[in-house]
């Protein structure tokens, strides 16, 4: 079957209204306390967030950020908090460089499963970093035949953001100190951003699909999500989104489906929607360089 014939067949199979917008969320990354003072207060503020909104979210540790020891101790405060964790590799490179060989990638998820597959919510999913999936067919194919043969799912998103870029500016406005008029401006345009995003892949999932998916966002561990996490959470209630597990969203038919995209990678509703003949779609389908317009036009820092 090739792909047009497939994602038919997907629309189908999903057909029905188009159904309530909800979303799941996900974070990437982790945190290391050897390299960041603040790494412990912010991951225990997530986590809190979390408890008091009574969302379930999974992690996606890379070694590379969380490090060997203490970082690693933060992720298991994850799972004992009772969020799913899943593999985002060792070294947290992407397979959409030519500087990484298939066999290089296959041994940095080897070594994160290695580290994190003894925590109790661990499941057997891959979060590409960069959501990159591979530059050629090779490479690409490749690791979904190694994953089909270990026991691995893929961990796609339906929304991207760029919320690491946001937390950059954060973190410089915050560490200059005196910026509480310019964060509440951060703050407002961090949210408009999420929202805008999910509104966006929302409606390019109905016009691939004909329905609307159940949503997984890509966050990250950082130091804005664990201080704005909560009016991030009421500005989507408010908005009608429902927040699910990602353990619920997952079971959609959507992040089951291969794109025939090369580079392959970014939003699963995005390498839909290219490998279906969509036009006007930018790559990178998220970046910094997109927000930094809107960013300095409200005087915010962006360099």
């Amino acid at each position: 079957m090739n792909v047009r014939r497939a994602v038919i067949a997907l629309a189908l199979l999903l057909a029905g209204s188009a159904g309530a917008q909800s979303l799941s969320l996900t974070f990437d990354d982790g945190l290391n306390p050897d390299k960041e003072p603040q790494a412990r207060a912010w991951n225990s503020q997530l986590l809190e967030h979390l408890r008091r909104a009574d969302i379930k979210a999974m992690v996606f540790p890379a070694l590379a950020r969380t490090g060997d020891g203490a970082g690693r101790a933060l992720i298991a405060d994850w799972a004992a908090a009772g969020h799913a964790v899943g593999n985002h590799t060792s070294r947290h490179r992407s397979l959409g460089s030519q500087k990484v060989a298939l066999e290089a990638f296959i041994e940095d998820v080897q070594e994160a499963d290695a580290a994190f597959s003894a925590l109790p919510t661990w499941q057997r999913r891959l979060r590409f970093p960069f959501l990159k999936e591979g530059d050629t067919v090779d490479k690409r194919d490749g690791m979904r035949a190694w994953m089909y043969d270990h026991g691995y799912e893929s961990a796609p998103v339906s929304i991207d953001t760029s919320d690491w870029y946001y937390n950059d500016v954060f973190l410089t406005l915050s560490k200059a100190g005196g910026q509480d008029a310019k964060l509440e401006v951060l703050r407002a345009q961090y949210i408009r951003h999420l929202l805008d995003r999910a509104a966006y892949y929302d409606k390019l999932a109905l016009q691939v699909t004909g329905k609307r998916p159940m949503h997984v966002m890509l966050l990250h561990v950082n130091a804005i999500n664990a201080t704005w996490l909560p009016q991030v959470v009421e500005a989507f209630k408010g908005q009608g989104w429902a927040i699910i597990s990602p353990r619920k969203a997952f079971t959609d038919p959507l992040y089951t489906t291969t794109p025939d995209t090369l580079p392959a990678g970014e939003s699963i509703v995005w390498a839909l929607a290219k490998a279906t003949g969509v036009t006007g779609l930018r790559y990178p389908a998220e970046d910094g360089d997109y927000e930094a317009p809107a960013l300095r036009a409200l005087g915010l820092p962006t360099d």
